[in-house]
C-alpha cells in the first residue's frame, strides 16, 4: 500500500511538472539579417580615354585590377558592401552577333541557381545606345548584367558581383539598390 502511495506521489509530481512546466512554449528564432543603411543616390561624371562616358555612384571606386590588360576593362567597387561591377568595352568590326551571343551566354550561365531571369530590352535611339539588361533572381553569382551597343562601333558588357555567397532574401535590398544604379548608368552612358 505504501508502495502504491509513492506511485501515485510521483504521478502526481510528473503530471504537475509536464501540465505547468511547458507554459511557454519556446520557439528559436529564424536567422535575421543585418539591417543595411544605404547613401543618398548621388553621380559623378567618368569620363576618360575610353570612347564612352557616363553616370556612376560617388559612393563606388573606379579601379582596374592586374590582369585587365585591356585599355576599357576595369570595376567600379563598392567597398561598403563588397560588390563589384565589372565592365569591358570592346570595338565592333564585324562581330556584333559574337559579342551579344556571349554576353547572353554569360547570362544564362547563372540559371542553374537562378529561380529566373528577365531580360529587358533597352532601346534610346537619341544617344544612339540600345542593349538588354539582364535581372537574375535567385541564389546566382551574379544578378545584374547588361550589355549596349550602337550596332555599329562601341560595346559596353556589365556584370555586378559580390564577395558573398548568393543568398537571395540577405542580398536582396542591397541588388535592387544597386540594380537602380546600373540603370542610371546604362541611361546616361554616350559613345564619343
Amino acid at each position: 500500500m505504501k508502495n502504491n502511495k509513492v506511485k501515485i506521489f510521483y504521478f502526481i509530481i510528473a503530471s504537475f511538472i509536464l501540465l505547468y512546466g511547458c507554459r511557454n512554449n519556446y520557439v528559436p528564432r529564424p536567422r535575421g539579417h543585418f539591417r543595411i543603411d544605404f547613401p543618398e543616390k548621388e553621380y559623378t561624371v567618368f569620363d576618360s580615354v575610353c570612347p564612352f562616358s557616363f553616370e556612376y555612384p560617388v559612393y563606388s571606386i573606379i579601379k582596374k585590377e592586374p590582369g585587365m590588360d585591356e585599355y576599357c576593362w576595369f570595376n567600379i567597387e563598392f567597398p561598403n558592401y563588397k560588390g563589384k561591377l565589372h565592365l569591358s568595352y570592346m570595338d565592333v568590326s564585324n562581330n556584333l552577333k559574337m559579342l551579344t551571343d556571349d554576353a547572353h551566354k554569360l547570362a544564362y550561365k547563372h540559371s542553374v541557381k537562378a529561380d529566373a531571369i528577365e531580360e529587358k530590352l533597352w532601346i534610346n535611339d537619341k544617344k544612339n545606345v540600345y542593349g538588354i539588361i539582364y535581372l537574375i533572381s535567385g541564389d546566382a553569382a551574379s544578378s545584374v548584367q547588361f550589355f549596349v551597343t550602337d550596332s555599329l562601333s562601341h560595346y559596353l558588357r556589365g556584370s555586378l558581383y559580390f564577395d558573398a555567397l548568393p543568398d537571395k532574401d540577405s542580398l536582396a535590398p542591397v541588388i535592387s539598390f544597386f540594380r537602380d544604379d546600373i540603370v542610371h548608368l546604362v541611361e546616361t552612358l554616350e559613345w564619343q
